[in-house]
């Protein structure tokens, strides 16, 4: 592996992690209904924006779930495990949030720009997957050496005598 190539996958890692998280910094709160920046209820804000802004059934559902991603999705992102239906599910809940603030662009006006840049990033990642330093990564590289394996006749892991090293 060249050095440009070494670099850029570091950077991918670290644009992963770092973007999960952010991702976690804005869920933590909600689950523990604490202050987040100026909002003093981030999940009331959530169940607000879905409810009033979006007008969708089930609200308390869906701010739930939405905390349920920006925790729990956001770890699997960072980690890199099952990154490509995370990273969607985000550019789904970045494309709600612009559906609500918008069509204001500017961020400082409570507009769209922030979301936008997040959901442009998820997608990317979606589409890219999570590389070769993350969990998604060890999965595959696990199974093309299985798969490997079984291509030259070498025995598994389970066709070993347990107790016997060969």
């Amino acid at each position: 592996m060249t050095t440009d190539r070494r670099l850029e996958t570091v950077a991918y890692a670290l644009l992963r992690a770092g973007f999960g998280a952010i991702l976690w910094t804005h869920g933590w709160p909600k689950l523990l209904h604490e202050p987040h920046g100026s909002m003093g209820d981030p999940m009331a804000g959530s169940l607000h924006l879905i409810r009033d802004a979006l007008h969708l059934p089930f609200a308390p559902l869906l701010a739930v779930l939405v905390m349920l991603l920006e925790t729990g999705g956001a770890v699997l992102l960072a980690a890199g495990a099952v990154t490509r239906l995370v990273a969607l599910a985000f550019v789904g809940e970045m494309l709600g949030i612009g559906v609500a603030l918008g069509p204001t662009w500017p961020w400082i006006d409570r507009g769209i720009e922030y979301p936008v840049l997040m959901g442009l990033l998820a997608g990317y990642i979606a589409v890219r997957g999570g590389g070769p330093w993350s969990v998604d990564g060890l999965w595959t590289a696990r199974r093309r050496r299985d798969r490997a394996r079984r291509a030259h006749g070498a025995p598994q892991l389970a066709d070993r005598p347990v107790g016997r090293r060969e």
